[in-house]
């Protein structure tokens, strides 16, 4: 039979976009030479295309204040959409408060009222109308929160500054486990005009069971927008972070102390939200597996939230239901050891060390793995089933420096054959090259679908 001309539309939309043939980012036909990368991932229900996740990467681009605060625009259809059109399977959106009060800054996005719902649900329909999955991180800041943007921060030649109220901020209202000037972030009290963030104050026991109560609703708006995927956003120094940590988390109650009670924050916001999610829906939860605090003074004083916990912690949250962790480092203080910025393998070769405790302690859950990850053999080689051929991944290939020690990173985890992570999670070389998961396949060899609209501009055959 002949193949229809009717151009048709994809479905459930108010708005036309075409049905692709085959949805962009996945491979033409599926044989044994195509790489674990571009093989489809199931968790729960949801099936992702690839193995390539757009990390949530925050834009500072939503109204601080008016009938509009807190929403997502059409600058974020813009940005995400593109980012689904050309491949990625599951795209989030970015730290995304369940409180005001929550936000990194007054221009992030929250979740926190029935009127920012139907921004999600722009998100999700041109995501979805490309065939990949939306996903939503819920977080909230603690004590990092009210700063200004960074490019804003960028102008006064610092990395931070405190938002005032009369630019949206909420000096008094900042939160933490525990509180006063000894507990702002980068340790300079308000009179010192060179600090980045406000002192916070130290939340009640009622507070903070209200704040679950708002994880919770947050994450029914998620559902009711069309999410596939909700995170917990428990890493980088931000309010439940902050919480697992004993530099950060002086509490005496309930709260606080031992690891039990440094985690309960965590674990009760898990079981609210796998309350009202439905079974079919995946959730993950991002950790800070380590703070890099370890061989700090302060670090030896108070101790600090390592690897071992996290893996304790992972071991938890898998029986309540996450399905998957997103294994990240530090940023809960100034006085970590490791510049994440400027640090290749650091996150990689953790995540490889908690996947292997899982499995061996027979848990289900998948593991992520974040941080700079650019190049094409190196993606491939962190999900890969079995040792790479180096001869192919080393210097004769060209790859380059990042990719050749993703390769020693693999041969060395633990002489294992197994995957380091189950996908990967990619951030800012998305902002750099929309059409990366594209780049990945032709630099590969694998073919996979484009755009539709974009046939006519594909890579040539390699």
């Amino acid at each position: 039979m002949a193949p229809s001309a009717y151009n048709a539309p994809a479905p459930g939309l108010l708005f036309f976009t075409p049905q692709h043939a085959n949805s962009p980012g996945t491979p033409v036909s599926i044989s044994g030479r195509v790489p674990t990368l571009f093989t489809p991932l199931c968790i729960r229900e949801a099936t992702m295309r690839n193995r390539i996740i757009v990390a949530p990467m925050c834009q500072y681009s939503t109204a601080e204040s008016g009938p509009q605060i807190g929403a997502l625009t059409p600058y974020h259809v813009a940005t995400l959409g593109h980012y689904a059109l050309k491949g990625a399977a599951l795209v989030f959106i970015e730290a995304t408060g369940v409180q005001a009060n929550g936000r990194i800054s007054p221009n992030c996005p929250g979740l926190w009222s029935d009127d920012q719902t139907a921004g999600v649900k722009a998100i999700a329909d041109i995501v979805h109308s490309q065939g990949a999955l939306c996903g939503i991180q819920l977080a909230h800041a603690g004590r990092k929160a009210s700063t200004v943007a960074p490019f804003v921060a960028e102008r006064f030649g610092r990395r931070s500054v405190r938002a005032a109220k009369e630019v949206g901020g909420w000096p008094e209202d900042v939160v933490g486990p525990s509180g006063g000037e000894e507990f702002v972030w980068d340790g300079k009290g308000v009179e010192d005009e060179s600090g980045g963030y406000w002192p916070p104050r130290e939340l009640t026991v009622s507070e903070i069971e209200d704040m679950v109560g708002d994880w919770k609703r947050a994450a029914e708006r998620a559902v009711e927008a069309g999410v596939d995927v909700i995170e917990i956003h428990g890493a980088h120094g931000y309010l439940i972070h902050q919480f697992l940590s004993p530099i950060s988390n002086r509490r005496t109650d309930a709260y606080g102390g031992s690891f039990e009670g440094r985690t309960k924050l965590t674990l009760d916001i898990i079981k609210a939200i796998r309350s009202v999610i439905p079974p079919s829906m995946p959730l993950f939860l991002r950790l800070s597996s380590t703070e890099w605090m370890e061989e700090t003074d302060t670090g030896k004083q108070l101790g600090s939230w390592k690897v071992e916990d996290t893996i304790a912690l992972a071991k938890l949250a898998s029986d309540l239901g996450v399905d998957l962790l997103d294994v990240s480092s530090g940023g809960n203080h100034p006085q970590q050891r490791i510049n994440m910025f400027e640090s290749k393998d650091y996150q990689t070769r953790i995540a490889a060390q908690i996947r292997q405790e899982l499995k061996l302690a027979g848990k289900g859950m998948l593991i992520g793995a974040v941080g700079l990850i650019t190049e094409a053999e190196q993606a491939r080689d962190i999900v890969a089933e079995g040792v790479p051929d180096t001869k192919k991944c080393g210097e004769e290939a060209g790859i380059g420096e990042e990719a050749k020690v993703a390769v020693q990173m693999t041969e060395d985890a633990n002489g294992s054959k197994e995957p380091m992570a189950d996908a990967i999670l990619v951030a800012r070389q998305f902002m750099r090259e929309p059409e990366w998961v594209l780049k990945v396949a032709w630099k590969l060899g694998v073919a996979v679908a484009w755009p539709s609209q974009f046939n006519r501009v594909r890579f040539p055959k390699l």
